[in-house]
């Protein structure tokens, strides 16, 4: 299986991206969404997470409290860590899974935290960044989330910088103007992937 990693930081434009490719016939796997997956009620994964960071992370209908555990997260690097211990793990075996199911020429994996967690760079071919300026980044998350400059900033903060992204690029996707643009940038990497999925030994 030819699978390429795509990342970015937040608000630079993954999903949009990612929406491109799936338009077009690849099979996209999501960590987020398979995150969200994970942490659903009755899951094991909620569970352990409930017992690391207590009943201040669990909404009262029982679900995970996604504002309340960011703020513990970001304000904290050991907790960060501590949930990323129990989530990442959890979710490479889901990518596994499904990637050994793909049909399709090649599998488009969604990795925000790619160059943050070093890991799955043996399970792909290629990695795709989706760029932009961190100023554009700030602004997309605010606009989007709703959050204070200083939330949005906190949340950028914790990530790679742009220039760590990029130094581990195969390919980057600029996502600095009109949705339309990314088409054209979608279009040429398209045919790139399947010409080297072919030639995949």
């Amino acid at each position: 299986m030819f699978a390429v990693g795509l990342t970015g930081g937040i608000g630079a434009g993954k999903s949009t991206v990612a929406d491109l490719f799936s338009d077009v016939g690849v099979t996209v796997i999501d960590t987020d969404v398979i995150a969200r997956t994970l942490v659903a009620p009755g899951r094991e994964t909620l569970t352990e997470i409930h017992a690391a960071f207590g009943d201040t992370v669990i909404a009262p209908d029982g679900t995970l409290d996604r504002p309340a555990l960011r703020r513990k997260v970001f304000a904290d690097i050991a907790a960060r860590r501590r949930l990323e211990a129990i989530l990442h793990p959890a979710i490479r075996r889901v990518v596994e899974a499904e990637l050994a199911g793909v049909r399709t020429p090649y599998a488009l994996v969604v990795i925000p935290l790619l160059v943050e967690t070093g890991g799955y760079r043996d399970l792909l071919d290629r990695v795709l960044v989706v760029d932009c300026p961190e100023a554009m980044q700030l602004e997309r998350v605010m606009a989007r989330s709703a959050l204070s400059r200083d939330e949005a900033a906190a949340i950028l903060a914790a990530q790679a910088a742009r220039d760590e992204r990029l130094a581990v690029a195969d390919d980057v996707i600029g996502n600095t103007g009109a949705a339309d643009a990314l088409l054209p940038q979608v279009a040429a990497l398209h045919r790139k992937y399947l010409e080297l999925a072919v030639a995949k030994p």
